[in-house]
């Protein structure tokens, strides 16, 4: 049986650069950190398979190769503050830690951000911050971002986080229904300009908020 670090870097190989994610940030940080920490215990045997697994409060962490592909499309990078709603297991927000200068995560279920919270604490992330709440009213005292990560579809994209990202900020994010949600990349270019960029179809759990 490989070892997490030889499976680690087989799943950036097979999974992930093999389907054209090529930032080389993005895949040394999906080498680096440990997504069997980020499991519940019985399923670790099964954090470097090519799909999506269930985690605690009902939810999922996402398949390795759509959380490269969403870092990669928010285009992210040294000195970056970054928001992401939906911490779930907090997975994500350690990649994208290992890249940017700051992280500010905020989830809806409590026992999950207290989960994140330990977990990324005993991996000595200390460059991410946890909340628990509405993702959709976004981290307003923290804005403005360099990017946003939503890792939950709405019909659109709130407001709320529009508005909170810098000019020339991008925010990645599913949108539609769920049966059929496309992943949309929002690129600020003005003070009210947007640009949107389709990037295939995905399928995530939903926005649950005031904005959702």
């Amino acid at each position: 049986m490989l070892n997490p670090a030889r499976q680690r870097a087989r799943m950036v190989r097979n999974q992930i650069a093999r389907r054209g994610v090529s930032n080389p940030d993005v895949l040394a940080a999906m080498r680096r950190v440990p997504r069997e920490r980020f499991v519940p215990a019985h399923l670790a045997a099964f954090s470097y398979d090519d799909g999506p697994l269930p985690i605690e409060a009902g939810q999922t962490i996402s398949q390795p190769y759509i959380v490269a592909l969403m870092i990669e499309a928010a285009k992210v990078a040294f000195g970056d503050r970054v928001l992401e709603i939906g911490t779930g297991s907090g997975y994500a927000a350690a990649i994208i830690s290992r890249i940017v200068d700051h992280v500010y995560t905020i989830e809806r279920h409590a026992v999950l951000a207290d989960m994140a919270r330990r977990r990324l604490t005993d991996l000595r992330y200390e460059n991410v911050d946890v909340r628990t709440g509405d993702g959709t009213h976004g981290w307003p005292e923290a804005a403005p971002f360099d990017a946003i990560l939503v890792a939950a579809g709405g019909p659109e994209v709130p407001d709320t986080l529009r508005r909170q990202l810098k000019v020339g900020g991008r925010l990645v994010m599913p949108v539609g229904e769920h049966d059929d949600q496309r992943l949309v990349k929002l690129v600020r270019t003005g003070e009210d300009a947007f640009q949107q960029e389709d990037l295939g179809g995905v399928m995530f759990v939903p926005l649950i908020g005031a904005h959702g």
